[in-house]
This record gives structure tokens, C-alpha cells and sequence, in this order.
């Protein structure tokens, strides 16, 4: 896999503000479509499986997952630019084999890439950070690597799909480019790979579902809202103008 500095993507600092995750770009501070997705979510599922499994145990397997996703991304890092890196802890040893079976399986029809672990923002509206934007099958694309303690259905993981819409968006607005493709990989521990493609009509139903959270998080955020530079129910009704035609 060759580096092909097609984009010259822009740096910023990513900070925690009152428990959410802010980007700094230019001075400008933007929510992350983490933090965006996170406060328009429906919790309920959630608060479900907390009083199942009880609080502490909850809090457990959340900082397990969280552990092992990190260490897998680094290894995943480290294979797509070049540069040695491996971890002796018993993390690191549970996530090696999950990132070596994203690397054999999902990362194969990639010849070339443009950026790993790319910030990205959209002007006055939100920023975030994917994992890799790539030519994949001769198709742009923007893919997150993601770690799952079960394997998962599309209706479990929605939120995947409009992260990914959002920073296709962003990629497109900043660069002109044409970013026609999104996709989810996702591993267990048990090694089972799933990989969830979509592209062209399918991304822009996400791109629309993602403009409509976030205008549901600026309604939610008053003052944020007055400070953005762009209006995201105007930008929403102009896409859905475009959907139409």
C-alpha cells in the first residue's frame, strides 16, 4: 500500500470540554460528530444493558473494548504507513490478531491511500477524525475500523454509517473531492470479520440522516447554534432540494 499525497489535509488539536470532545481548527472550535451523534442518540438500548449487566460491569467491558479498539488502531497505523509497532500487554495481544485480520481481509483491494487517521471538518458546523481515506476498488473512500465484542446488524450500528457520511461530507466540502464510498470494517475478539460497503444513493440517504441529527444537536445546543457560521437546518433543506431533483 503506497501513500499518495493527493490532499494536503490540515491539523488541529482535539480537546474535552465538560466531557465532550471538541476539535480547535483554524481557531475555530467544532463539535465532533462523535459528541454530535452522541447527544441526538436514543439511549434507551443503553440504559437497557446497563441495568442488565449492573453499572460497574458495564463500566468494565466499556473500558475493555475502549483498550482493545485503541490498541487495534494503532496496529492497523502502523501497517498502513510503514513504521514497526507492537504491544507486549495482554491488550496488545488480544488486538494484534483482530488487526491482522482487518489488514488480510478488509484492507486487501487498497493500492493506495491518501491520508491515515485524517482530521476532517466541516466549516462552522462539526469536525472528526477517520481512519483511513483511500482508493478501494478504484473507488474514493473513507473507511472507519471499528472492534465489536459480538458480531452486529446494520440496525445496531446506524450511527457507523452516518459518522462515515459525515466525514465523506466534510472530505467533499474542504477538498472538492468526489469521496463516493463508505466502509465499516469490524472485528471480534473470536476473529470474525464483518465489513458493511455502501456507496453513491446509499451514502447520500446517510449524508441526509446525518444533516438531520445535526440540526437536532444544534436545537439542542441554543448558544452553539448561534455561534455557528452555518446554518445546519438551511444546509439540510438544501441537500434534501438536491435528492429530490
Amino acid at each position: 500500500m503506497k501513500l499518495n499525497n493527493k490532499y494536503k489535509y490540515i491539523t488541529g488539536t482535539q480537546i474535552t470540554d465538560q466531557g465532550s470532545r471538541i476539535y480547535d481548527i483554524n481557531g475555530s472550535r467544532l463539535p465532533s460528530v462523535t459528541t454530535i451523534l452522541g447527544k441526538t442518540k436514543n439511549q434507551q438500548f443503553l440504559k437497557d444493558w446497563k441495568a442488565k449487566v449492573g453499572e460497574q460491569e458495564a463500566e468494565r467491558i466499556k473500558n475493555h473494548s475502549s483498550r482493545r479498539g485503541t490498541s487495534m488502531h494503532k496496529f492497523i497505523e502502523s501497517h498502513v504507513s510503514g513504521v514497526g509497532y507492537d504491544d507486549l500487554t495482554g491488550i496488545g495481544q488480544e488486538a494484534k490478531p483482530m488487526a491482522k485480520k482487518i489488514i488480510e481481509e478488509g484492507l486487501l483491494p487498497v493500492e493506495e491511500y491518501y491520508g491515515s487517521e485524517v482530521m476532517l471538518y466541516y466549516p462552522g458546523l462539526y469536525a472528526g477524525s477517520t481512519d483511513l481515506v483511500c482508493n478501494h476498488n478504484g473507488l474514493d473512500t473513507v473507511i472507519d475500523f471499528k472492534q465489536s465484542n459480538r458480531p452486529k446488524k446494520v440496525e445496531w450500528i446506524e450511527d457507523y454509517f452516518l459518522q462515515i457520511a459525515a466525514y465523506c461530507m466534510a472530505h467533499d466540502e474542504i477538498y472538492q473531492s468526489q469521496i463516493r464510498q463508505g466502509i465499516i470494517m469490524i472485528c471480534t475478539p473470536d476473529l470474525y470479520y464483518q465489513e458493511f460497503k455502501f456507496q453513491d444513493a446509499e451514502l447520500r440517504r446517510w449524508k441526509h440522516g446525518f444533516l438531520k441529527r445535526l440540526d437536532s444537536y444544534y436545537d439542542l445546543v441554543h448558544d452553539e447554534k448561534e455561534q455557528a457560521k452555518v446554518d445546519p437546518n438551511k444546509l439540510l433543506k438544501e441537500f434534501e432540494k438536491e435528492i429530490t431533483k
